[in-house]
């Protein structure tokens, strides 16, 4: 979301700083006090706002219930793109020209060192996320907050919308964390946020408990979130809606109705977003800043190329910084602009395109031609395949391209929901349901994606069961959301996610989900709490066995 929309609020327990886009300037509000804030429909709106404050992205983000500094979801520097992208088969380990530390042992789906990780979030290069389980005890407070505002100052209409968005929020807060770290402790229900013994009782929950919490969250949501916003990038009601097939989607292997649920989504979304099809490549133009919020783009985090990544300012994408060699060229060697011209070198290239994934396109997929199988280097010569382990270690992805002389900070949004997504969820939550070969319509959903992308429809022998499906399936998602922050939610959802990071990056992942930080097993354990360091899903063996 492009925060430009900001607001400081000091008092005794806060310090926020949030922000919306569209003609939205700094307020000041200086000193508050729990007696008199909230008091009137702008400051209920505004403390509904600060729950937005994690999904921004600025370089990093204070929130008073967390413990120094803490990296947003979406900023590619420690996002989820570092823990849902970067540690799965799309990425090659970063070993010829990594920085070690953390992105060497990430890159390698070793999650070995996570135990090891600060609190405040960010120190050493430490993506730790953990500290927003404080966040969702925030966020709960605050819809607290809203549900006892008095109905002479808050309308019920308008105080059911900021429900909608701060439930969306803490809805997605959890399922971030969920699947990072697996359950963990949480407080959701606003009378236990002041109770001692609730806030100590610091166990992993069970996996039943936290699906229901967010499904209960993603469903008020979508009954109760605007239809519309004036701003482009704060959450609508069809974004509740895809959050909640998505959550349904990845948790009804073990709960009832869910994928029934998926596709009831799916035929409410319908009808109102299509596949954006101009231009010679559509897929690569999709991406491009002069085609925001195109027909298919149903949420984004709209970003500013004016931002510098201050806390202050609206949202911006650093993402080619990170995903330039540091010896790429602005020009090759006959004088001709690169792709690089308007920045120039990057930072060490944290983010590639693994070599093995890249060779499961067809080559007529329109979507590979995002991705770059050589640079020209500062140096004085091209950078091939044949440099792999050497000058680098897999291929450049493009998928974002640079497109203003702003360097490190730009104004391509960061997809958030696609209508492509959806229609891929729709087509796997029907066979998941039937557990038979896919329906006409299921084809044709998978078919529309891959016809964009210059492809024919799926092959006979891809659609004569379950089985086959959708594991052909698992490859198009891939192909079609690479470096969209859903990669490894996916590949555990299809139980493939050993099998494949080995294939691709050619180790095994050290474990399915993040360890909790050895700080929090301790803290635990000081209230007599025994919390659990790790985390599998039922079948994680099983795909290690296949794996090997």
């Amino acid at each position: 979301m492009n925060i430009k929309k900001i607001l400081i609020i000091v008092s005794t327990t806060l310090m926020l700083c949030s922000s919306c886009e569209n003609d939205f300037d700094p307020q000041i509000f200086g000193v508050l006090s729990p007696a008199n804030y909230p008091s009137t429909v702008m400051e209920y709106e505004q403390l509904m706002m600060t729950c937005y404050i994690p999904f921004t992205t600025s370089w990093t983000y204070y929130l008073g219930s967390s413990k120094g500094n803490m990296h947003s979801w979406y900023i590619p520097e420690g996002g989820v793109l570092k823990h849902l992208d970067y540690t799965t088969d799309e990425m090659a380990p970063w070993i010829s020209t990594g920085w070690g530390g953390a992105y060497l042992y990430l890159s390698k789906a070793d999650f070995s060192q996570c135990v090891y990780y600060y609190r405040d979030g960010i120190s050493a290069n430490n993506p730790n996320h953990y500290p927003k389980t404080r966040e969702v005890t925030r966020f709960t407070e605050i819809i607290g907050t809203i549900e006892n505002a008095p109905a002479n100052i808050l309308p019920e209409t308008k105080k059911m919308e900021l429900l909608g968005e701060a439930h969306l929020c803490r809805g997605m807060m959890m399922y971030l964390l969920l699947h990072t770290y697996g359950p963990v402790p949480l407080i959701v229900n606003p009378d236990d946020v002041s109770n001692p013994e609730k806030l100590k009782n610091v166990v992993r929950p069970s996996l039943q408990d936290i699906t229901d919490w967010i499904y209960d969250d993603f469903e008020f949501a979508s009954a109760n979130v605007a239809e519309s916003q004036s701003e482009r990038g704060r959450y609508t009601r069809d974004y509740a809606r895809v959050c909640l097939m998505r959550h349904c989607l990845n948790e009804g292997y073990h709960t009832a109705g869910y994928y029934q649920k998926a596709i009831d989504l799916y035929h409410e979304l319908q009808g109102k977003y299509s596949l954006f099809t101009k231009g010679d490549n559509p897929y690569a133009d999709l991406f491009k800043v002069a085609n925001e919020w195109n027909s298919e783009i149903i949420m984004a985090v709209s970003c500013s190329e004016s931002s510098s990544g201050g806390s202050k300012e609206g949202n911006m994408n650093p993402f080619m910084m990170l995903a330039v060699p540091d010896k790429a060229a602005t020009k090759d060697d006959l004088g001709n602009p690169t792709p690089f011209f308007l920045q120039g070198p990057g930072w060490g290239q944290t983010y590639n395109v693994a070599p093995v994934f890249y060779n499961t396109y067809d080559v007529a997929d329109k979507r590979r031609k995002t991705i770059l199988t050589r640079f020209y280097s500062t140096d004085g010569y091209w950078v091939t395949s044949a440099d792999l382990g050497v000058r680098w270690d897999g291929y450049i992805i493009n998928k974002f391209p640079i497109e203003t002389a702003t360097a490190p900070c730009y104004g391509t949004d960061i997809p958030l929901a696609r209508w492509a997504d959806v229609l891929l969820m729709f087509a796997e939550a029907e066979v998941r349901l039937s557990n038979a070969a896919p329906s006409s319509e299921a084809q044709d959903a998978v078919n529309k994606v891959r016809n964009r992308a210059g492809l024919g429809n799926l092959p006979a022998a891809a659609t004569i069961n379950a089985d086959v499906f959708l594991d052909a399936l698992l490859t198009e998602r891939g192909h079609e959301l690479l470096y969209e922050g859903v990669r490894k939610i996916d590949l555990i959802r299809f139980n493939q996610y050993a099998k494949r990071t080995k294939q691709s990056k050619g180790v095994l992942p050290t474990h399915q989900y993040v360890p909790l930080p050895d700080y929090a097993v301790q803290e635990a354990a000081s209230y007599g709490k025994t919390l659990e360091q790790t985390w599998s899903r039922d079948g994680w063996e099983t795909d290690l066995a296949s794996a090997l």
